[in-house]
């Protein structure tokens, strides 16, 4: 950030950003301008040189403008968008990259090698859980799993091998929360007594960084998926890292080899689009979850509602402690979990009349987008875990909260739930 921007309130600077910086002059710009050169023109072979004995240095803000070489290697708008999500995540740097997936598998990949363990929460994103169960054992990397909820199981798991804490919190799809400080303890601990450094890396998308910063509770690396509340329309599909000074050369030459890049017009749209509204969007789409969570947990066919908003949420100390928006106020995000009385109604038959009759309520995968999506995690997004272990339970239902009126969004639900009641 420029010094023009001190003193002003988080959610003023994502809005603006940055008027002048040597990544890119745009102080005529009133929108930062769009980039689309796959390569730099270089005025001399001593100045190429220059570009690639210096890639990957980690340079904090720039007082210079960087030597552009090719758009793998880095390039100006996806490098603003990159200075926003590591300003809003409080972290040194920023790496971003062409889906979530590709940032989860960057994260992890620029610490392990052969030999390494991977201590893992017991529940992940489903294509996180089938990184873990069908890629890393080729790669010789072993992942253990351990309740992350349960601070003293997760220090009894770390051995000498352990070389990263991975974990969500909120977790996909149950909302469980992870105690964030706890984790960071056990790290430092750990680190006392080791020559090759342990690291926590959280997947800190369903919160983003406007509802939780991981970095200030002292968790190493947080990930992101771009695609969800950081983009937000559900029009481009991103990833993204931030992380320490410490770790950003090695994760720069991850990205730079394994490729993975964001494309220019994809970091634009979530730079112009996406995270300048983050506060408004996630605001409204908080105040309509919690309404529909309350009239859920009132609801004589639901058998069970967690939404971190909700009174009765179990981990309710917690969340109140460490989901917090960037003024401080308590953000409990917009993902709601519900599971219905299979007595009363069919689960599946519920989602299937909402797919096939509600008008703001659409069954799709993904989530923060703009529109309300409902889906069931054990029969799509954790199907990979084929309903054994912490998916065994099936009939859970998923809801992202969009902008539509609350009221609305209820009157769909309602609608489905007389539509499939099985005591008519």
């Amino acid at each position: 950030m420029t010094k023009n921007a001190e003193g002003y309130k988080k959610t003023t600077r994502i809005v603006h950003g940055a008027a002048k910086t040597p990544r890119w002059d745009y102080a005529h710009h009133v929108v930062p301008p769009l980039t689309a050169s796959t390569t730099f023109r270089l005025e001399s072979v001593q100045r190429a040189a220059r570009g690639f004995s210096e890639f990957g240095q980690y340079r904090g803000e720039l007082d210079e403008a960087p030597v552009y070489i090719y758009d793998r290697l880095e390039e100006p708008t996806r490098g603003l968008l990159e200075s926003q999500l590591a300003s809003m995540e409080g972290a040194d740097s920023c790496l971003t990259f062409a889906s979530g997936m590709a940032a989860v598998s960057a994260a992890l990949g620029c610490l392990l090698r052969t030999g390494d363990e991977v201590l893992a929460h017991t529940l992940l994103y489903g294509c996180t859980h089938s990184l873990f169960t069908s890629w890393y054992p080729k790669l010789g990397v072993k992942v253990r799993r351990a309740d992350f909820t349960d601070p003293k199981a997760v220090a009894r798991a770390v051995n000498s091998r352990t070389r990263a804490l991975y974990f969500e919190s909120p977790v996909n799809p149950t909302l469980d929360l992870v105690d964030l400080r706890s984790i960071a303890e056990i790290v430092t601990q750990a680190n006392k007594r080791r020559k090759r450094r342990l690291y926590s890396v959280i997947d800190n998308t369903f919160a983003t960084p406007f509802c939780q910063r991981p970095l200030e509770h002292g968790i190493d690396l947080a990930v992101h998926s771009l695609t969800k509340n950081i983009g937000g329309f559900g029009t481009e599909v991103g990833g993204a890292v931030c992380c320490s000074k410490e770790v950003f050369p090695e994760l720069a030459m991850y990205r730079k080899d394994f490729g993975g890049i964001l494309s220019p017009k994809a970091a634009w749209n979530i730079l112009v689009y996406g995270v300048p509204t983050i506060p408004l969007r996630i605001k409204r789409q908080q105040y309509s979850a919690l309404q529909v969570a309350q009239y859920l947990e009132k609801h004589p066919m639901v058998a069970m509602v967690r939404y971190p908003g909700l009174d009765s949420f179990p981990q309710r100390a917690l969340a109140l402690k460490q989901m917090r928006d960037f003024d401080g106020g308590f953000a409990p995000g917009n993902m709601i979990y519900f599971r219905l009385d299979e007595r009363k109604v069919s689960g599946v038959k519920f989602v299937d009349h909402v797919a096939q009759n509600a008008y703001c309520v659409t069954l799709a995968v993904s989530l923060g987008h703009t529109k309300t999506l409902i889906e069931m995690p054990s029969a799509m997004t954790h199907s990979a875990y084929a309903g054994e272990g912490p998916m065994r339970e099936r009939g859970g239902i998923r809801l992202s909260i969009g902008l539509e009126s609350p009221v609305d969004i209820i009157k769909d639900l309602e609608a489905s739930l007389k539509a499939v009641d099985k005591r008519r």
